[in-house]
């Protein structure tokens, strides 16, 4: 999936999300190379850093929650994604900060 942020403190940023069987995701920064996060293995072959594992629960037909947390900066992701008209809303927070965020997302192959 790719989530495209219109507010928040990652505004104007796309993310590609990989959710995984196995029950953890995978992300990165798309575009600007220095807004990259790579959470995918890096090119060298060396794998990154063991993925969080994620929550995801229906709230209603065509919605799901969905959460984890980034073991690099500490942060909490939580969104609810409206698969009906593809947009998102939802909270970033940490020990001390916490943020609204919105978006859009597109799930892509």
């Amino acid at each position: 999936m790719q989530w495209t942020w219109t507010e928040g403190p990652t505004k104007g940023a796309t993310h590609e999300h990989r959710f995984h069987d196995d029950g953890t995701v995978e992300w990165r920064a798309v575009g600007d190379a220095a807004q990259q996060q790579n959470r995918a293995p890096k090119a060298d072959g060396v794998p990154a850093q063991k993925a969080p594992k994620y929550a995801a629960m229906k709230a209603a037909d065509g919605v799901v929650a969905v959460s984890y947390q980034s073991p690099e900066s500490g942060y909490t992701l939580t969104v609810v994604l409206n698969f009906k008209d593809q947009q998102m809303v939802g909270f970033a927070s940490g020990a001390r900060d916490w943020y609204p965020v919105q978006g859009t997302f597109k799930v892509i192959n």
